[in-house]
């Protein structure tokens, strides 16, 4: 039955995809073994995390408009509070990105957080999994937007996007450590307010430290979600971001299989063999290896 579910699910199966996710979530028997069978996915996730009101799903609405318009499929999990009554979703997708729906290039689903810190759903990973698993080109999560605690996002999402909003010139000071750690893309939202350009001027001083130390740029993305100002250009944030990490990755690989020419383990095997009992270092004997 799982072998099934997951042919349906690559070839692109709403309902297989739907209902899989299902399963993951509340956990019905069986769940495991679907998650044992899913194939390995080069899918990429961007999680969309920031403070309550920032216009974190208007944002994400505009964004699918840019992916769709790339020839991009998109899945979409947003994160939602849990209903103190059922554990269930508050917020309903439907309410959300309505526009969407029935777009053959974008599945979107909703997740409680059920009690969750992190702003994320417990079965989060599982779950992005389960939809890698599916024809998408890029997966987004939108996090509930509970503060600091929201840095859990970073650990799941190849692209961490935090979304933060010019309210009040000193609030750039007292933002979150965590989030301005996490962040591989800034986004300055309802950039239209007064003080949205000594906002984003006091963000970069802020940042200063962490663009030395960071192996890539910080990119600080002014926009209006509502007026679809400045989506394009974090479109093509995201998309350089990321294609710079598949380089990289692809370069550690590379690298990783030209240094390990001619070592198996058959040999490793052997030489520690003739080490055994003698006080046998394997830091030292790995050091001796490279």
């Amino acid at each position: 039955m799982h072998h099934q579910l997951i042919q349906q699910l690559q070839q692109g199966n709403t309902k297989a995809l739907a209902r899989s996710i299902s399963l993951v979530e509340n956990e019905v028997p069986g769940y495991a073994q679907l998650l044992a069978g899913l194939p390995a996915s080069p899918t990429k996730i961007v999680g969309i995390t920031g403070a309550p009101g920032a216009g974190k799903s208007t944002l994400v609405d505009a964004l699918i408009a840019d992916f769709v318009g790339n020839g991009k499929k998109v899945g979409i999990l947003c994160i939602d509070p849990s209903s103190p009554f059922n554990m269930g979703a508050l917020l309903g997708d439907r309410v959300r990105m309505g526009g969407w729906h029935n777009h053959p290039g974008v599945f979107i689903r909703s997740l409680a957080s059920r009690g969750s810190l992190g702003g994320l759903s417990p079965k989060i990973i599982e779950i992005t999994e389960v939809m890698k698993a599916a024809p998408l080109d890029v997966i987004i999560v939108e996090t509930v937007g509970v503060g600091q605690s929201e840095v859990e996002i970073a650990g799941l999402a190849d692209t961490t996007v935090v979304v933060v909003v010019p309210e009040g010139g000193d609030e750039v000071q007292t933002m979150k450590a965590g989030l301005m750690e996490i962040a591989d893309i800034f986004v300055v939202n309802k950039a239209d307010r007064p003080g949205a350009d000594s906002f984003e001027k006091n963000l970069r001083l802020m940042l200063a430290p962490a663009f030395m130390k960071s192996p890539h740029e910080i990119a600080i993305v002014k926009t209006t979600a509502t007026h679809n100002q400045g989506v394009a250009e974090l479109y093509q944030k995201i998309m350089a971001h990321q294609q710079a990490w598949l380089l990289a990755e692809r370069a550690y690989q590379l690298i990783q299989h030209k240094r390990m020419r001619g070592i198996t383990r058959q040999q490793l095997f052997a030489q520690i063999k003739m080490h055994t009992g003698n006080h046998f270092n394997l830091y030292a004997f790995v050091e001796s290896q490279c």
